[in-house]
C-alpha cells in the first residue's frame, strides 16, 4: 500500500508540482464546497416532442421566470417580465420582431442589455468564477465577465464604467449578437445538470432533433427507456427491433423520421406494400393522430403499416423460437390462426379476426418470411446499421446513458423494479442465470453494451436479442407488464384481449417498506432519498398523484407526448432539484414555437415545492462535493509528502 500511495502521489505531483500550487487548489476546492448546489432538471418520456422539449429546456421549467422575478420583483410589469423571458428563450427570433415595431432600437438595446446583465448576475451567483468562465461564449468572455462581476474598487465610478462598456457595444453595432450571447448564457447557467429519465424516441415527430440538442448540452445523463433501447437494438441490426421501429413510425405518421431524419430508404418496403396490399383496405392499420398527409400518401402509409406489422410478427416468432429461455412462446400467435375460418384461438377461447387477409403467411410455416419480405428486411437492416447519424446518436446514448443512476441521493430509472405480489424482488432468468433488483438492471445493461461492442459473435448476438427482450418482455424492468398485446390490439375487437397487466410494483408504490427495500437494494439510505421514474403516464385528470409514498417516489411521466395528453389531462411533469429543495412542475400543452415567440406565450406551469430543505444544500452535500473532498484529502497527503521530504517539489 505504501508503494502504491507513493506512486499515486508522484503522479499527483505532476499536476500540482509545488506546495503553492497544491495549497491553492485546496483553498479553491474548499471554497467551492460552500457554494449552493447547482440546479438539476429532470425530464422523462419526451417521445419525440422536440418543440415542447426545447422550450422546457430553454425556460428551465419556469426557473428563468423565477430568476427574473427575483431580480426585478414589483419594479417591472408582468408583461415586460414575460417579454424579457421570451427574449431569453428565443433571442434571434425576438430581436427580428422587435426591429419591426420599435422606433428607437438604441434605447431598446440599452434597456435590454442592462436587464439581461442583472439576470445573468443572478444566474451566475451560485457558481464559482472558474465555472462561470468556462460557460462564457469565447467571443465575449472578457466583456461579460467584467459586466457580471462585482468590483468594489469601482464603487463610485461603477455606473460610468458599465455605461462605457454598454455604449461601446451598441456603438460598434454588436448589441444584437451580444444580447443573443447573454440570453444563451442565462439558459446555460439556469440549469447545472439535466437528467433524461427515458423514452426520447417514438410517437412524436422529432427524436432525432432532440438527440442533436442533447449532444450539444453542457451536462446531461440519460436513463434508457424501453423505446430508447428499441432504437438501440434497431441500430445494432436486431430485426425484431427494426420491424417495431418502422411499424411505430408508420402507425403515428412519422416515417419522415426515418427517411428525412436518418436517411433510411423505405422505398423497398413501400414497393412491397403496394404490390402485396394494393387491393386491401387495411382497415385495422389506420394511423394514430392526424398526420399532415394527402390521400395517396395516407393510403401508402397504411399499406406499409400492415406490411411491416406482419413482417414483425414473423420475425418476433423466429426470435422467440431461437431463445426458449425468454419463455415467450405464448406470444407467438400466427400458428393459432385458422385461416379458412378467419379466427384465432387464445387461452382456449376462439375470437374472430377483424382482418382476415394474410397473403404472405403460409399456414404450414407461418413464421417464415417470403422472399420479398426477406429482401425488405435485409435492406432495412443494412440501412439501419450503416446510418451514420443514427449510429452517432446511439453511441451518445451508450456513453451518457445507463439503465439506472444513483445521483445526489436520488435513484433514477425509467420503468420499475420487478416485484412479486408480496413486494419482494422478483427473480428473472437471463440466459440461464437468475437475477433480481440491482443485479437484474446491471446484467441487462451489460448485454445492451455487448450488442454493440462484444468481440465474441455469440455474446454480441445475445446482446442484440436482449435489447428486443428489454423492449417487451414481462421480465424487463423497462416494460413492466405481463405482455405487449400488439397483435390483439390490431386484430381483435374484444377489449379483454388487449389488457396488459402491470407488475405489482405500480400498486405497491405507496408501501413504505417496499420503497425502502428498493432504495436499500441500490445502496441508498431510506431517509432523505427518492426514487424518480417515468414510463407510465400519471392520469392527473382522474385525480392520480405523481408523488407517491409520502414524497419518497416521483413518477414524472405526465404526458409530454401529445398522444398521451387526452389520458393525462396535462402535458407532462418535470422536476427541479435546487439548493432549496425539490419542485414539481405540471405543464399545460405547448402550442408552438411560433406562438411562444409571436404571442410571448410560455408553457403555463403549476409549480409546487414538494420538499424544502431545512438548510440550503451546498456543493459539499452533493456527489460532486464528495469527490472534491477526496481530492482535498489527497492534496493534503501530497502537501505532507512535500513537507516531510518524501517527494521533492518540481520547481
Amino acid at each position: 500500500m505504501k508503494e502504491l500511495e507513493s506512486r499515486y502521489l508522484e503522479r499527483l505531483s505532476q499536476l500540482y508540482p509545488t506546495i503553492a500550487r497544491a495549497s491553492t487548489e485546496i483553498i479553491n476546492l474548499q471554497a467551492i464546497l460552500n457554494l449552493p448546489k447547482g440546479t438539476e432538471h429532470f425530464l422523462t418520456d419526451i417521445h419525440g416532442e422536440y418543440e415542447a422539449f426545447a422550450h422546457v429546456l430553454k425556460n428551465g421549467s419556469g426557473a428563468v421566470c423565477h430568476k427574473i422575478d427575483d431580480v426585478f420583483g414589483n419594479t417591472m410589469s408582468s408583461r415586460d417580465k414575460q417579454s424579457l423571458a421570451t427574449l431569453i428563450y428565443y433571442p434571434k427570433e425576438k430581436i427580428e420582431r422587435v426591429k419591426k415595431t420599435e422606433d428607437n432600437m438604441e434605447d431598446w438595446y440599452k434597456i435590454t442589455l442592462y436587464r439581461l446583465i442583472e439576470v445573468c448576475k443572478c444566474a451566475a451567483g451560485k457558481y464559482s468564477r472558474s465555472k462561470v468562465r468556462k460557460a462564457l461564449p469565447e467571443e465575449f468572455a472578457y466583456v461579460i465577465e467584467e459586466l457580471i462581476t462585482e468590483k468594489p474598487e469601482l464603487s463610485s465610478d461603477k455606473e460610468s464604467y458599465y455605461n462605457s462598456i454598454v455604449n461601446t457595444i451598441i456603438g460598434i453595432r454588436r448589441a444584437e449578437v451580444f444580447i443573443i450571447a447573454l440570453c444563451e448564457l442565462i439558459q446555460r447557467l439556469t440549469v447545472d445538470h439535466l437528467h433524461i429519465v427515458g423514452d426520447i424516441y417514438d410517437r412524436g415527430p422529432g427524436p432525432h432533433i432532440i438527440m442533436d440538442k442533447l449532444m450539444g448540452y453542457h451536462s446531461v445523463d440519460i436513463q434508457w427507456g424501453n423505446h430508447d433501447v428499441l432504437w438501440m437494438g434497431a441500430a445494432a441490426g436486431q430485426r425484431g427491433c427494426i420491424a417495431n421501429v418502422v411499424r411505430i413510425c408508420a402507425r403515428y405518421g412519422n416515417l419522415d423520421i426515418l427517411e428525412d431524419g436518418y436517411g433510411i430508404n423505405l422505398l423497398p418496403l413501400a414497393t412491397f406494400a403496394m404490390d402485396t396490399y394494393a387491393d386491401d383496405p387495411c382497415e385495422c392499420f389506420q394511423l394514430k393522430g392526424v398526420p399532415d398527409y394527402g390521400k395517396n400518401q395516407m393510403l401508402l402509409d397504411v399499406m406499409m403499416h400492415k406490411a411491416i406489422s406482419i413482417i414483425q410478427f414473423k420475425v418476433e416468432g423466429q426470435i422467440i423460437r431461437k431463445n426458449p429461455g425468454f419463455k415467450m412462446a405464448d406470444r407467438n400467435l400466427l400458428h393459432r390462426i385458422d385461416f379458412e375460418k378467419g379466427t384465432i384461438e387464445i387461452d382456449g377461447k376462439t375470437y374472430e379476426l377483424k382482418d382476415k387477409y394474410f397473403p404472405t403467411v403460409d399456414p404450414k410455416k407461418p413464421y417464415v418470411l417470403t422472399a420479398a419480405e426477406e429482401d425488405v428486411m435485409e435492406r432495412l437492416t443494412k440501412a439501419f446499421e450503416n446510418c451514420t447519424r443514427l449510429q452517432e446518436h446511439m453511441r451518445f446514448l451508450l456513453n451518457k446513458g445507463a439503465l439506472y443512476k444513483v445521483y445526489n441521493n436520488n435513484l433514477l430509472y425509467h420503468g420499475c423494479v420487478p416485484l412479486r405480489e408480496d413486494g419482494s424482488l422478483k427473480p428473472v432468468r437471463i440466459y440461464g442465470q437468475t437475477y433480481k433488483g440491482k443485479s437484474l438492471y446491471e446484467v441487462l445493461e451489460s448485454y445492451v453494451r455487448k450488442g454493440f461492442y462484444a468481440l465474441d459473435d455469440r455474446e454480441k448476438e445475445r446482446g442484440k436479442d436482449m435489447m428486443w427482450y428489454i423492449w417487451l418482455s414481462e421480465g424487463s424492468p423497462l416494460f413492466g407488464k405481463d405482455k405487449m398485446a400488439t397483435f390483439e390490439r390490431y386484430f381483435l375487437k374484444e377489449k379483454e384481449t388487449h389488457k396488459e397487466t402491470k407488475n405489482p410494483y405500480y400498486t405497491l408504490l405507496e408501501e413504505e417498506d417496499v420503497v425502502n427495500n428498493i432504495l436499500k437494494e441500490f445502496g441508498l439510505d431510506t431517509e432523505g432519498t427518492h426514487i424518480i421514474n417515468g414510463h407510465v403516464p400519471v392520469k392527473t385528470k382522474n385525480g392520480e398523484n405523481p408523488i407517491k409514498c409520502g414524497g419518497k417516489v416521483f413518477v414524472i411521466d405526465g404526458g409530454f407526448s401529445k398522444a398521451y395528453q387526452n389520458e393525462t389531462g396535462i402535458a407532462g411533469y418535470t422536476l427541479i432539484y435546487n439548493s432549496h429543495g425539490l419542485i414539481l412542475a405540471a405543464h399545460e400543452p405547448f402550442e408552438s414555437t411560433e406562438a411562444a415567440i409571436e404571442k410571448e406565450s410560455d408553457i403555463h406551469s403549476n409549480s409546487v415545492m414538494v420538499k424544502r430543505t431545512s438548510e440550503r444544500k451546498r456543493v459539499g452535500d452533493t456527489d460532486v462535493g464528495k469527490d472534491m473532498k477526496e481530492q482535498i484529502k489527497d492534496l493534503k497527503m501530497l502537501l505532507e509528502a512535500y513537507r516531510s521530504g518524501r517527494i521533492a517539489e518540481r520547481v
